[in-house]
């Protein structure tokens, strides 16, 4: 398995410029496309119902070539799900730290 760095996103109670908004997910985001190192806000409402450990520490993101592979034999804190289109994700625990997997390829 290939782990390529995607972005690191972090938590925060602040709104930001540019923020989008993930209905399905009560979430805000946003900042990685203007970012030379991939860093991404998050910001949760409280009705936001993803586990706590994603929403307060912030977690590495790694691009995959098949997200099913990656995430066997893993905690799995997030089951696969496609946030955005041609996205599939899926976080897993890593000795306390969320991990967040993207496929972009072959996401049928």
């Amino acid at each position: 398995m290939k782990y390529k760095y995607h972005h690191i996103g972090i938590p925060t109670k602040n709104s930001f410029k540019g923020e989008k908004y993930l209905e399905e997910y009560k979430v805000y985001y946003g900042g990685y496309e203007e970012s030379e190192f991939g860093i991404e806000w998050m910001r949760y409402e409280e009705e936001c119902d993803l586990p706590e450990i994603v929403k307060t520490i912030p977690h590495i993101a790694f691009e995959v070539d098949n997200i099913y592979e990656a995430i066997k034999g893993r905690k799995l804190i997030i089951e696969p799900n496609m946030p955005s289109e041609g996205n599939i994700v899926a976080f897993i625990e890593e000795n306390g730290a969320p991990i967040e997997f993207i496929q972009t390829k072959n996401c049928s």
